[in-house]
């Protein structure tokens, strides 16, 4: 009888030991309250607590996303545009940030997502939506600052806020659309007018320098001939100084033997003189005092 009683008691001391085991991962950290009043932090690792006196609760401290849910906002030029935005956040794994976000606050998650839409409201109704689409950073600093500044109390840290989309009313899109591409289009008539007239340009000069290349060749040819007439009258000048009359001749005599015409010359004129002075031969004496040339 005294062994089954040892036997009950131990089992019962067994039983109550391992029913107040708990342990904490290294995600989160744990708060310990006895008779729903805290008593102490637990870190990750083992601990051990009282059953039915003791609770643990433990509370998660990574990094969270939550959406803001899509919602529509009248801009400040009077269109509805639907807007969706992102929050990271993570509660602090110190003692107290834990506690806050469980004793300062209820359901974190849920007063995060409606107090980012009232200030997305805020932020983009003083908006137009142009300027809300290019002003996104803009939007997520503030709507980052605000919430910073509304969970000081929470035990929270806002790490990065995301504005999504901003969606306009489908007429206006379509619009927009049509505007975008039309400015694309201008783009590339400019672009393509550009390209055509630096072309042309560059044709207009290719053509100036051909045609002063042109010119370059005829005054070189012009200059060739003056200094062919030149040497000719230079030659003239040695050769025939106070000889026209048979300048001339000789003139005539080539004019005559391009065109394949036999001249009969005496013996004995200064032209023959000339031309074998010219030639380095003397000429040739025939009968009856004549000279035939073909």
């Amino acid at each position: 009888m005294n062994n089954l009683i040892y036997l009950i008691v131990l089992g019962a001391i067994g039983l109550l030991f391992f029913s107040g085991i708990r342990i904490v991962r290294p995600t989160h950290r744990g708060l310990i309250e006895r008779l729903g009043k805290y008593r102490r932090f637990a870190m990750p690792g083992f601990h051990w607590i009282i059953p039915g006196i003791e609770n643990m609760y433990q509370v998660n401290v990574t990094e969270k996303m939550i959406n803001a849910e899509p919602q529509e906002i009248i801009t400040n030029d009077n269109l509805n545009a639907k807007v969706d935005a992102q929050v990271y956040f993570k509660i602090k794994s110190d003692e107290d940030s834990v506690k806050y976000s469980q004793y300062n606050v209820n359901s974190i998650e849920y007063q995060i997502v409606n107090l980012a839409r009232t200030t997305l409201r805020n932020i983009i109704g003083t908006l137009t939506l142009k300027s809300a689409n290019s002003e996104r950073g803009r939007i997520n600093k503030e709507l980052h600052t605000t919430l910073l500044d509304e969970t000081v109390h929470w035990g929270i840290e806002i790490i990065r806020t995301e504005l999504k989309e901003i969606e306009p009313p489908k007429d206006v899109q379509e619009t927009m659309n049509k505007i975008v591409k039309a400015e694309n289009e201008k783009i590339a008539a400019i672009d393509f007018a550009t390209a055509t007239e630096t072309r042309a340009d560059g044709e207009k000069r290719a053509e100036i320098r051909k045609a002063e290349g042109i010119k370059q060749a005829a005054i070189l040819k012009a200059e060739g001939d003056a200094q062919a007439i030149a040497l000719v009258n230079e030659a003239a000048e040695k050769y025939f100084v106070g000889n026209a009359q048979v300048l001339r001749k000789i003139q005539m005599l080539e004019t005559s033997l391009k065109d394949n015409s036999k001249i009969v010359v005496p013996a004995g004129s200064d032209l023959v003189n000339v031309m074998s002075d010219m030639a380095g031969m003397l000429p040739v004496k025939v009968d009856k005092n004549a000279t035939k040339i073909e």
